[in-house]
């Protein structure tokens, strides 16, 4: 069910099935049945013939409401990023700033990640309220309230190795958190700080 979820909706005429069979038979005995298409690959215009398999750039899974968004090459998630990145204490979603799927999307590609958890990502100011009640380090004005930031982490590769690179993207605001082991981005001014 999952792979099947994954494939593209498309539809194509007898006429285009022939075509695709005969390129995939002028192909070499040696290349692979199986191709894996990469964003730079697979332009959202792009045809996918038959014979393919459409392998997503990285899957994002949200660690409270164990949900996971797959990102595939040339599709855009923007749509669906706003409600994954949900307050998961009072399920309510926000408009998220879409630069975030871009850094995401670039962590992905610069460790080959195969799944980046996503530890926050839209706070409602009632649950950052709750946070700040209960002595947790979070920002009266979050960046996370106004659906800018994202905190994350990539599984297999070092926290301050993910951070590095992220700084380098120069989008707004990173922050590490060694303790908790995530690196946090947002679009706000650039600025850098180390929480617990």
């Amino acid at each position: 069910m999952r792979e099947k979820s994954l494939r593209p909706d498309f539809h194509t005429s007898d006429a285009e099935l022939m075509r695709g069979v005969a390129v995939t038979a002028k192909r070499s005995p040696s290349s692979s049945k199986r191709t894996t298409l990469t964003a730079s690959m697979a332009p959202s215009n792009s045809a996918i013939h038959s014979g393919e398999t459409l392998e997503p750039v990285t899957t994002l899974y949200n660690i409270w409401t164990h949900e996971a968004l797959p990102i595939l090459p040339g599709e855009s998630i923007k749509d669906r990023f706003h409600d994954f990145l949900r307050d998961h204490f009072t399920n309510q979603p926000t408009h998220m700033d879409p630069k975030l799927v871009d850094v995401l999307t670039s962590v992905a590609n610069k460790f080959s990640a195969k799944r980046i958890e996503i530890v926050s990502g839209y706070r409602s100011p009632k649950y950052n309220l709750m946070l700040r009640k209960k002595g947790h380090a979070v920002a009266r004005h979050s960046q996370h309230m106004e659906g800018n930031a994202v905190d994350f982490r990539v599984r297999g590769v070092p926290t301050k190795t993910v951070l590095h690179y992220v700084r380098s993207l120069r989008v707004g605001g990173v922050g590490y958190y060694p303790h908790s082991q995530f690196v946090h981005s947002d679009t706000g001014r650039i600025r850098y700080w180390t929480g617990s």
